[in-house]
């Protein structure tokens, strides 16, 4: 009965014409920012001149290389990056039913840097490839002392025990990263990663992300209703016939491989994750079938948004894109730590 009672809950905070609007709403907002992150900077550029450097390329205007070879890959990189952090704090959210659930809250991010310091320390010719693959090793490490700490509790793993564990192995996978900085003296190597910039992201990275990012989504679309049972509960999903253990597994490797994909690009960005799919649920409801699209859509949204605040604060110089979303992360962390509670 419960079950039902549940399952009748997520279907009635599900308005599938709304729902299509605010999808095209967000398309049509994220769009629109694209536009103004290519015309906006340190040198501003009419949007006619954006659109010429779109359909009438022009290799010898200044502008238009500008635009082709610096704005259009770093705009690119940061919707990407977005819709990263976002489908993965999504999907452990779901997953794990634990509001405060973050790539960059539970070590996931930390992980991944620490591999790339090792990366660069040991191995410093790699290509972009091979940093991405180290990311995705990271990202898994991350993850699973965490895990492995907070399962070691006998109360269970709490949202703010797991947290708490995210927090201390980010310290310590920080520490550790510093110091082989240090010892090698790679620190202004890995000063981009720590920082979270996007300013270096080119074609070539776009071509090697792309296809992860899409194979990635897809799969989380895939299986979007077992998240969604999963949300409700492990007991629920596994009374409606959802193999669990296939399911938590194919989205952890989701999820390590969205992380090292977005710490490969931007470094150690954290609450994109955590913001995204809780104001998600707000406007989608509870279906991740709607949910996963979503976070596509408004955590691409967010990360632009960032990066072109970051870019016209105080130019020419920049701040770092990860300092402003912690200005909206670290306020919104502690209102659900406060308010606690599930996710449905």
């Amino acid at each position: 009965m419960n079950e039902l009672e549940d399952l009748k809950k997520v279907k009635e905070t599900v308005r599938p014409v709304r729902n299509v609007l605010v999808l095209a709403a967000g398309s049509f907002l994220l769009l629109l920012s694209l536009l103004l992150a290519v015309s906006l900077g340190a040198a501003d550029m009419p949007l006619k001149t954006v659109w010429q450097a779109i359909f009438q390329f022009d290799p010898d205007l200044q502008q238009h290389q500008i635009i082709r070879e610096i704005r259009f890959p770093r705009i690119l990189g940061a919707a990407i990056v977005g819709s990263c952090f976002a489908v993965s704090g999504a999907l452990m959210q779901g997953m794990t039913r634990n509001p405060l659930a973050d790539s960059g809250l539970l070590g996931l991010n930390a992980g991944a840097v620490f591999m790339l310091a090792c990366c660069i320390a040991f191995f410093p010719h790699l290509s972009y490839v091979y940093i991405i693959l180290f990311s995705f090793l990271g990202a898994a490490l991350g993850a699973g002392i965490v895990y492995g700490i907070g399962s070691l509790s006998k109360n269970g793993l709490t949202p703010i025990r797991l947290v708490l564990a995210g927090a201390a192995v980010s310290a310590l996978l920080g520490a550790l990263s510093e110091g082989i900085a240090l010892y090698y003296e790679i620190g202004q190597d890995l000063a981009f990663w720590y920082a979270g910039g996007i300013s270096g992201t080119s074609w070539g990275h776009l071509q090697i992300i792309t296809p992860w990012l899409l194979l990635a989504v897809i799969a989380a679309v895939i299986i979007s209703r077992s998240i969604t049972l999963l949300s409700l509960g492990e007991e629920v999903a596994v009374g409606l016939g959802t193999k669990t253990g296939r399911i938590k597994l194919t989205a952890a490797l989701i999820i390590v491989v969205l992380a090292g994909l977005a710490v490969s690009v931007v470094g150690a960005v954290s609450f994109v994750g955590l913001i995204v799919p809780h104001m998600v649920r707000w406007l989608f409801g509870y279906d991740y079938r709607w949910i996963i699209p979503g976070t596509v859509i408004y955590g691409a949204l967010l990360v632009v948004l960032a990066d072109l605040a970051a870019r016209i604060i105080s130019p020419p110089h920049e701040m770092p894109v990860g300092a402003l979303i912690a200005l909206l992360g670290v306020p919104f962390f502690l209102y659900l730590a406060r308010k606690g509670g599930g996710l449905v």
